[in-house]
C-alpha cells in the first residue's frame, strides 16, 4: 500500500471514530498533497509525500517552540498532537551511528577532500535519508568530516 493510499485510509478511519482532531491533521496533510499536485502538475510518489510531511513537522516544531515562549502552552498542545499524527506516517529514524556510518560512506562516495565539497556529500545523503534523519545534524556531521579530512 503506498503512502497516499494509507493516509487515505487513516482518514477514513478517523471519520468513522469521530476523532476530529487526527482528521483536521490528515486533512492538513491532504490539502498541501492536492496542492502540490496541482502546482507542479505532478503525481506524487511516497518520497514527495515524506518530503511535505517532513516540512509540516518542522512548521509545527517551529510554532511549538514560539507558542511557548508566548505561554500559550493550550496551542503548543495541539501542534504537539499534530506533531504525533503527522510522524507516524515517517519512516523510522536512524541511529547516530548508522547516520554516522552513512555520512562516512557519502564522503568516500562522493570522493570530497573538504568543505568545499559539501553539496557533493549533502546530495548523496538526502536521497539516502530523507525523512529518517535531521538533516540539520546531518550537515553538522558532513561539516566536522569534510573539515578532519
Amino acid at each position: 500500500m503506498s503512502l497516499k493510499e494509507q493516509i487515505t485510509e487513516d482518514m477514513k478511519a478517523a471519520m468513522r471514530a469521530k476523532d476530529t482532531a487526527k482528521l483536521g491533521t490528515i486533512r492538513l496533510l491532504t490539502a498541501a498533497m492536492k496542492q502540490k499536485e496541482v502546482d507542479e502538475r505532478i503525481e506524487l510518489t511516497d518520497t514527495h509525500i515524506l518530503a511535505i510531511i517532513e516540512k509540516m513537522i518542522k512548521q509545527r516544531k517551529d510554532s511549538i517552540t514560539q507558542f511557548e515562549a508566548g505561554g500559550r502552552q493550550d496551542l503548543a498542545d495541539n501542534e504537539k498532537a499534530e506533531v504525533q499524527v503527522l510522524s507516524a506516517y515517517m519512516p523510522a529514524a536512524l541511529s547516530d551511528v548508522e547516520v554516522q556510518a552513512a555520512v562516512q560512506s557519502a564522503v568516500q562516495e562522493s570522493g570530497a577532500s573538504g568543505p568545499q565539497d559539501m553539496g557533493k556529500v549533502m546530495a548523496i545523503l538526502k536521497s539516502k535519508l530523507a525523512g529518517r534523519a535531521d538533516m540539520t545534524a546531518v550537515s553538522g556531521l558532513v561539516k566536522a568530516a569534510l573539515t578532519n579530512a
